[in-house]
């Protein structure tokens, strides 16, 4: 996905997609956004009738928020940070543990176009995926642009992520 441009309704056909193997199986989504803003949530949501089959969406930037909202381990925040395989397994965990729904995607990541370091430079995002009665799996991405580029591809790689284990 470096790269390359990704549109609205580019977006807008993946959620759809999203939607439709979510509504045709009975099944909910639940987000847990940091890099992303909620924009995941607002892509899913721009759908009509997506009470059906969206549950919910939780933007946790802060450790605390990161915490007390998904249940990220203090000691998980202090070792490895919030951009880490670690945070986003117990994020994508987290979320579907608390708010009950079938399948789960979460992102940490850094947008820019600061807050970069040499081990996680601007780009650098973490996404985790979970299906219920499931194992966590976690994906790291590096996606070049600026901050609008890099949500907008990890609302893309996200809403990819999530099509793959539904049909898997």
């Amino acid at each position: 996905m470096n790269g390359e441009s990704i549109t609205d309704a580019a977006l807008k056909a993946q959620a759809q997609t999203v939607a439709e193997f979510l509504l045709s199986r009975g099944q909910t989504m639940v987000t847990a956004e940091s890099c992303t803003g909620g924009w995941i949530a607002k892509v899913l949501t721009d759908i009509a009738g997506s009470s059906q089959w969206f549950e919910c969406g939780v933007v946790a930037y802060s450790y605390e928020a990161k915490e007390a909202l998904l249940g990220v381990s203090p000691q998980t925040l202090e070792r490895t940070g919030a951009v880490s395989q670690e945070t986003a397994v117990e994020m994508v965990s987290g979320a579907l543990a608390r708010f009950g729904a079938s399948v789960a995607v979460a992102v940490t990541g850094v947008a820019g176009p600061s807050g970069g370091t040499p081990d996680k430079p601007v780009g650098t995002v973490w996404i985790g995926w979970k299906r219920r009665g499931g194992y966590a799996r976690a994906e790291l991405f590096h996606f070049d642009g600026d901050r609008e580029a890099v949500r907008r591809r990890t609302v893309a790689a996200a809403l990819d992520g999530v099509r793959r284990i539904l049909t898997s």
